[in-house]
Formats: structure tokens, C-alpha cells, sequence
């Protein structure tokens, strides 16, 4: 093969730019991830199921994310939790659905995912954590206040 064996095609730079499309991303893929919400909110409000799209794994153009973005909207409740990295959790305009963006200590971007359910699980406080402050509150009572001490010491 010898290069002039290659074709060659020009593309127009504003048909380019009026048909984000072309670049990549998903093109009608944008109502495929909308119908999947839809199932997984009926799954949430039959059942209680909780279902997650992680956003960084689909081949999504900036024009997809606004799309997407637009469609869903801005709820009003947005978390911020700072563990290991800030999380921000941001409720969208539809009911049972969380648009969570995940980055690590320096920054950048680790995930982002769209999910449903009623709360995030991230902010749900895990049985464990609860049963032990429950006896760390029990604890505190206890140094405070020695009536209580008393009683605690007889159960």
C-alpha cells in the first residue's frame, strides 16, 4: 500500500461543531440512559431496588453530559462529604435520583454516577457505626453524670 492508496476525507469544521455527534460519544445514547433511569425508578418505587450507571464508564461527549444534564435537571438538596476526597451528592429534579461526583484528595475525578434511590447509600450510617455510638453515648452519659453511672452499673 502506498500513501496515495489512503483516502483522504475534509470535514467541515462548522458541520462539525453543529453535529456534536460526530465527535464520539453516544449520540441517541442519551435517551438509552434515561429509558434505564425510568426502569430503575419503577424498581425503586415497586420494590425499594436501588440501582447505580456509572457515568465514566459510557463513551459520553461533553454534549452528552449537558444533554443529559438538561434533562434531568437540579433538585434541592446537594451533600458534601469529605472523606478521602470530596463527594459531592446533588439530588436532580427527578425524585429518587442522585447525580454523585466522587474525587480524590487531589481533585481529579475518580466517579460519577447517576444514582437511584430514596438517599444516597454513601450518607446511610451503617449498623455497625450506629451500635457503636450508641455505646460510646452511653459512655459519655455515664462520665457526666454519676446517678447515671449508678444505674448504668446495675443493668
Amino acid at each position: 500500500m502506498r500513501l496515495s492508496d489512503i483516502a483522504i476525507r475534509i470535514e467541515d469544521s462548522v458541520a462539525l461543531a453543529t453535529a456534536p455527534e460526530r465527535l464520539g460519544g453516544l449520540g441517541g445514547g442519551v435517551a438509552a440512559i434515561l429509558t434505564e433511569v425510568a426502569a430503575a425508578l419503577e424498581g425503586l418505587a415497586a420494590n425499594g431496588e436501588t440501582a447505580l450507571i456509572d457515568l465514566r464508564s459510557l463513551p459520553m461527549s461533553p454534549a452528552d453530559r449537558e444533554e443529559l444534564l438538561a434533562v434531568l435537571g437540579q433538585g434541592e438538596v446537594t451533600a458534601t462529604l469529605d472523606a478521602q476526597g470530596v463527594s459531592t451528592l446533588r439530588e436532580t429534579a427527578v425524585a429518587g435520583l442522585w447525580w454523585t461526583l466522587h474525587r480524590d484528595q487531589t481533585g481529579n475525578v475518580t466517579a460519577e454516577l447517576l444514582e437511584v434511590a430514596w438517599v444516597p447509600q454513601i450518607l446511610a450510617a451503617h449498623p455497625q457505626d450506629v451500635a457503636l455510638a450508641a455505646a460510646e453515648l452511653r459512655r459519655r452519659i455515664g462520665a457526666r453524670d454519676p446517678a447515671a453511672q449508678a444505674v448504668a452499673g446495675s443493668t
